[in-house]
């Protein structure tokens, strides 16, 4: 630690751990034991004997510490979001000798200043005037006369500093994955701007931070620690006579989040490497966390600390990409053809078609006055709902999202999540459009048509969904019977690493669908990926069966832009994760959900592969082993059965029947059922998870965070934080960016899909 933290002979030691090579602390904490007080030999008074002084530069003061802004973790513990230590050079008044005039000190202050900049090549200037009236209202206090200096470099400067100057420290932000998830972690600011006038009691050392987007708004509250306070009396000669902490800082709590940083990373090398703008997101089908939550291009949530310039938020805000733009779950795209599974179940489930029935299937249908067209030349034939995905051919699915109905398809796909937010905490989500009657009534000024439902049964028209929406519609396809409510905060914990909140895994609806829709539904999308005829090959593991549906998309006119879609779920038999990618292709670009996103998907999941494996592979079950020779007992003969005792008076009764074998007589010995875990669980005790690799240990009065997932999960647990109405959600220091103009909002005309 620094030695020369003295500004007005008071004196504030962080403690923090350093993570990994670049030594930022995880979490730091304020330690007020070591402070610039008298000995114990000396005379002081206490804190709770001080008095106002009116003579001369006699004060008692009380001055806020702030505290350490809590954690964002990934959901094996490790950091998305930190808080570590950080330094301003600072003017100190108290070594001026000078006369008590605050033109003479501005002067003596306009040298130190000059020497500060000096140290660290800086440019930082003050009149004269800010700085007599620094001196005449607060010259009791440091005042900061440079921007942030790291700790590394201010350990540098320590044997360099001149007498009346002072290092002053501070706790500051930290993204160490800089851009990752940035949409979703969200950024601080300022909370409010450092007092210049006469010093009241409570006012701050430093500034303190407050959530300005994404998770650090939303779980402001939580993450936000309580300021601690000192007390601090000057005699009437400028001399400070008491330092006495009253009470400590204490840090905020920790969001556990249910990403996995090693998933989200590489979706994003996925995008980086593989498009230029785009979404992924994975989802667990089983609990409805969110593991991946990825959009291209992104930003750097470091230039927002402590502050980003006018200029450089000007840059992100014009930038054609859009940076600052949430794709994932911001944007509301034609979900083309990844709909036409919804179109299929439907119609199954509601009898309007069988799951064998064919459809003539031509390469152009006339509905009205217009010609509908298939996504490639030549006659398919007669096909039945499992070609029809495989190969995505629309004229079956114009014919049968005709039949079947436009409400009674988009009754089935509201079941599934489409048009309305995921009730996840993001700020900014779409909502999507799943239109009802009503709606084309007031939107087209006339009732709905034949060719109004063509282009909805494809997936394109007024039909619109952001990739989350989609993914969760996969899960709950997959899943079958529910549509489970999607999560994305495993816990929140307090500064100890106690959780305090836990979420329950509960369902949003049942979806009521036929078993028989649901099988041929998921059979065609099977086939999509591993029939020879199906239009996401390019997907395939190799070491699971993938249900999977391509789509392709023209979703802007001028210039002419395609949309590449892949989403689905995997394994086919017990699925487990489900997905949806998306593809922005470039003004003029030919694009394909089987070239374009299929390929980013498999890439995807074969990077963890065994991981995946792993994670499949059944619980075991519990056995009944014969005391005897030790070897399980498979002979149904020998298989006890069970016996049905109420309560512990019947146990005590001798009445209990005894069980008996298949010739009526009773066994000597009975077996008893031995539960038999894996090898894996055998082999050693659990490992208990860590935040992050190469810490240096943090002091045992602030314990690392350690993510526990609760085993009882009833529902006693207290609620997760909701997402308060938009109406109350402050905005966000700058402004929110007003959506681009080439962020997908307008619907194609003309269907073209795949």
């Amino acid at each position: 630690m620094l030695r020369k933290l003295v500004f007005i002979g008071f004196s504030v030691t962080l403690c923090a751990s350093a993570q990994e090579t670049n030594e930022t602390p995880l979490l730091v904490k304020p330690n007020l034991a070591k402070l610039n007080t008298p000995t114990k030999e000396e005379e002081r008074p206490a804190a709770s004997n001080g008095s106002v002084f009116n003579e001369g530069l006699a004060r008692t003061m009380s001055i806020e510490i702030p505290a350490p802004r809590g954690l964002i973790l990934d959901r094996n513990g490790r950091p998305l979001a930190q808080t570590k230590m950080a330094y301003h050079i600072a003017l100190d008044f108290t070594a001026y000798n000078g006369p008590i005039d605050p033109k003479v000190a501005a002067t003596w202050a306009q040298t130190k200043i000059a020497q500060a900049n000096a140290l660290v090549n800086g440019k930082e200037t003050y009149s004269d005037a800010q700085l007599a009236s620094y001196y005449k209202n607060r010259r009791w206090l440091p005042r900061r006369i440079s921007k942030i200096i790291s700790e590394s470099k201010a350990k540098s400067l320590e044997s360099k500093m001149p007498e009346g100057l002072s290092l002053l420290p501070i706790y500051q932000r930290f993204y160490p994955e800089k851009g990752l998830a940035a949409h979703l972690i969200g950024y601080v600011g300022a909370k409010t701007v450092l007092p210049t006038g006469p010093i009241n009691d409570g006012d701050p050392l430093f500034q303190s931070v407050m959530g300005k987007s994404g998770f650090e708004q939303i779980f402001d509250q939580k993450l936000t620690g309580k300021p601690g306070l000192n007390k601090m009396i000057f005699d009437k000669n400028g001399e400070k006579i008491l330092n006495e902490p009253i009470k400590r800082p204490r840090p905020g709590g920790n969001v556990v989040t249910t990403l996995d940083l090693d998933w989200q990373r590489y979706a994003e090398q996925v995008l980086r490497e593989d498009c230029k703008r785009g979404a992924f997101v994975v989802i667990d089908i089983q609990s409805g966390e969110v593991l991946v939550m990825a959009s291209r291009p992104t930003f750097d949530l470091n230039e927002f600390i402590p502050y980003i310039t006018t200029e450089r938020y000007k840059e992100l805000q014009i930038d054609p990409s859009a940076p600052l733009f949430g794709r994932a779950f911001q944007s509301s795209y034609p979900p083309a053809s990844t709909f036409k599974p919804v179109v299929a179940l439907a119609a199954i489930n509601n009898g309007s078609i069988h799951p064998d029935q064919t459809f003539d299937c031509p390469y152009k249908i006339k509905i009205g006055r217009k010609w509908f067209h298939n996504h490639s030349e030549g006659y398919e034939g007669w096909v039945d709902a499992r070609r029809a995905l495989a190969k995505s051919i629309n004229p079956w699915f114009y014919q049968v999202g005709i039949k079947t109905g436009p409400q009674a398809f988009l009754s089935v796909a509201r079941r599934l999540g489409f048009g309305s937010k995921t009730g996840l905490p993001l700020i900014g989500e779409a909502v999507g459009n799943a239109p009802t009657a009503d709606y084309i009534m007031k939107k087209m000024g006339r009732s709905t048509t034949q060719g109004d439902t063509a282009n909805l049964s494809i997936g394109q028209g007024l039909m619109l969904a952001s990739p989350l929406q989609v993914a969760q519609s996969m899960a709950a396809i997959g899943n079958g019977n529910v549509l489970m409510e999607l999560q994305l905060v495993r816990q929140i914990q307090d500064f100890h690493g106690r959780v305090i909140e836990a979420p329950t895994f509960k369902k949003r609806n049942d979806l009521n669908l036929s078993p028989t829709a649901l099988e041929t539904i998921h059979d065609g999308m099977r086939d999509v990926v591993h029939a020879s005829y199906g239009t996401g090959q390019r997907a395939n593991l190799g070491f699971t069966t993938m249900c999977g549906k391509t789509g392709t998309a023209q979703w802007k006119d001028d210039p002419k832009q395609g949309l590449a879609w892949f989403s689905g779920f995997f394994p086919y038999d017990n699925p487990r994760y489900a997905f949806a990618a998306v593809y922005e292709g470039a003004p003029g670009e030919t694009v394909g959900g089987g070239r374009k996103a299929a390929p980013m998907v498999g890439r995807f999941f074969l990077n963890f592969k065994t991981e995946i494996e792993e994670n499949l592979i059944p619980a075991a079950r519990a056995m009944i082993i014969s005391e005897e020779d030790g070897q399980p007992i498979i002979s149904g003969d020998m298989i006890p059965k069970a016996i049905v005792v109420e309560d512990e008076e019947a146990l005590s009764t001798s009445t209990i029947p005894l069980p008996t074998l298949g010739n009526g007589e009773i066994p000597v010995d009975i077996p008893r059922a031995i539960i038999v875990e894996d090898e894996e669980a055998l082999s050693g005790n659990p490992t208990i998870p860590t935040t992050s690799q190469g810490l240096t240990e943090i002091p045992a009065d602030v314990p690392k965070a350690i993510p526990v997932i609760p085993a009882d999960r009833s529902a006693n647990k207290p609620p997760l934080p909701t997402v308060p109405d938009e109406e109350v959600i402050p905005e966000a220091i700058p402004v929110k960016p007003e959506i681009p103009g080439d962020t997908p909002r307008k619907p194609p005309e003309i269907p073209s899909d795949r």
